[in-house]
């Protein structure tokens, strides 16, 4: 068997697996150059200051990205010289300072660099064109809500979805309205069902986007978003206060998830 038609590669040959086919001399020489490349790399991280090491932006990340694929190949490829290299990541930072400079200059530079905040809930009601937009779905909005304490969208008058990836959220201080249970996570209990055309009394939530509802009669479709599920709202999920406890209310009795019996 050859590679290439070249010389007749020998399986299982620790020799070229380990050393591959220059004196073992190299390896010394692959120190050296990953010594070199590691301080530049490091002298130029430090110029680009510590909130490119704090937050990646998407100009950031591209840095980081371009950085990698320079500084490897250098590091153990005979072939490639080290200047060549080096130049290779001055440039790359100094088009990162170029562009910082221009981002704080310019408005339309930082917002086709960096994008603009997304309002992914108002008043309780989460936007569903806004989730796509952040490419987020409604369990990841319920995951980040959680981490910040929440436990029913009642309880936030804004979030944002920041420039930087990070959730900002603003919360109602005492007397904070019913909404759409955020806690138990769904997977682990989803919260009790109910369909277009069932009668329900009592505040319900729609569990599409959180709009709340006082039916006067059969449940309708969600005017907000069109859901045809809704699910009773509570002001605390997990202490049942407001609304009816999960998995209850109405007529009937059942496990959470499960309509009236």
């Amino acid at each position: 068997m050859s590679a290439g038609g070249g010389s007749e590669v020998v399986p299982f040959d620790l020799g070229r697996m380990f050393l591959g086919d220059v004196p073992p001399l190299f390896l010394l020489e692959i120190v050296f150059r990953t010594g070199v490349i590691f301080l530049w790399l490091v002298f130029l991280l430090r110029v680009t200051g510590k909130r490119g090491l704090a937050q990646l932006s998407p100009l950031e990340l591209a840095i980081v990205i371009a950085l990698g694929s320079a500084a490897g190949d250098p590091m153990f490829y005979p072939e490639v010289p080290l200047l060549h290299a080096m130049l290779v990541l001055a440039l790359v930072v100094g088009f990162q300072r170029l562009l910082a400079f221009l981002v704080v200059r310019s408005e339309r530079v930082e917002t086709f660099v960096e994008g603009t905040p997304v309002e992914l809930v108002r008043g309780g009601v989460m936007g569903r064109e806004a989730l796509g937009r952040a490419g987020l779905s409604r369990e990841d909005l319920f995951e980040r809500l959680r981490a910040q304490g929440v436990r029913q969208l009642g309880e936030v008058q804004r979030a944002y979805f920041e420039q930087d990836g990070n959730l900002s959220v603003f919360l109602h201080g005492e007397g904070a309205p019913a909404g759409l249970p955020v806690v138990p996570p769904w997977d682990l209990e989803p919260p009790r069902r109910l369909p277009v055309g069932e009668r329900y009394a009592g505040e319900v939530a729609c569990t599409g986007c959180g709009t709340l509802l006082t039916p006067e009669g059969p449940l309708p479709p969600c005017p907000g978003c069109g859901c045809d599920t809704w699910t009773p709202a509570t002001t605390d999920p997990l202490g049942g206060g407001g609304g009816a406890p999960q998995g209850g209310g109405g007529s009937g009795h059942g496990p959470p998830g499960m309509g009236p019996a």
